[in-house]
């Protein structure tokens, strides 16, 4: 049996968690390998960098840190149907719901094949300039398509499947996987899917008409946002990662991808979460 374990880089609570969680594994016969942030307190351990850790092939991953830690890992191993163990070391935490106090328990019930396996939808999102396809993304959470913060709003078409739905003029648009609802989305006046829902969310920011609202779309079909700007001043932003220089005619090509993710789960119900996260009232 092989697990990778994946780190947020720098957090202090590596210092004490990693070793003993590198020796309970030792002892209950796995072999143990870990990235590079996790590897200056993981002595005796494999180090693999995060881009050959599906080459590994190991049974589970164990991500320690927050959501972006999560996103990240989850890019990495995703194609190759690893399944994650997410556990929270960050603050809000809506993707890696597992607490610390619940490691050792969820390993436990991994080991007897009894911890439940949640999938969750991943988007393929290609940024094409004419018909040249400059680059092509596994996303998790979102494709955001958004002006700087100097530049005055930009214009967007918006296409399903080739058919053309409406002009947008706002400060960006998003489009969100079910799991990627509850991020920026969400801020921007989105609503929230539960993660099993076979949809996406396209939610304009801050759009100059009012009438413009989120759209929720089967994830059946094919977006296309395109960008219509006199200014070099957009961006495309994957996962929250640093973004994209975008053009005027530049256009973004989003569908659902033949991979998803695959993460363990704790027995609370997602309301249970989002009344946690969200601080929603209860009974």
């Amino acid at each position: 049996m092989k697990v990778v374990i994946i780190s947020k880089p720098r957090h202090p609570e590596l210092v004490t968690l990693v070793p003993r969680l590198v020796a309970w594994l030792k002892e209950h016969g796995y072999e143990v390998a870990v990235d590079e942030e996790t590897a200056p307190v993981a002595k005796g351990a494999k180090l693999v960098p995060r881009g050959g850790i599906a080459a590994q092939k190991p049974d589970f991953v164990i991500v320690l840190g927050g959501d972006g830690t999560l996103l990240a890992a989850a890019r990495e191993v995703a194609q190759a149907n690893i399944p994650i163990l997410a556990v929270n070391l960050g603050s809000l935490g809506f993707l890696t719901e597992v607490p610390l106090t619940s490691l050792y328990p969820m390993l436990e019930a991994i080991a007897q094949g009894r911890a439940p396996v949640e999938q969750r939808s991943l988007m393929q999102c290609d940024l094409l300039r004419g018909e040249t396809i400059l680059g092509s993304y596994l996303v998790f959470n979102d494709a955001v398509v958004n002006k700087t913060a100097l530049a005055r709003l930009n214009n967007y078409e918006l296409y399903i499947d080739k058919v053309f739905v409406s002009s947008f003029r706002a400060d960006g648009m998003i489009v969100a996987t079910p799991t990627g609802s509850t991020a920026y989305s969400l801020s921007a006046g989105g609503p929230v899917l539960m993660p099993t829902v076979k949809a996406f969310v396209i939610t304009p920011v801050a759009p100059h008409s009012l009438t413009h609202r989120p759209l929720v779309v089967p994830d059946s079909v094919e977006i296309e946002i395109l960008l219509r700007s006199d200014e070099e001043v957009a961006y495309l932003s994957l996962d929250g990662q640093p973004g994209l220089d975008l053009s005027d005619g530049d256009r973004v090509r989003c569908r659902r991808s033949e991979h998803d993710v695959h993460l363990f789960r704790t027995e609370s119900n997602f309301f249970h979460l989002l009344r946690s996260k969200l601080k929603w009232g209860e009974r």
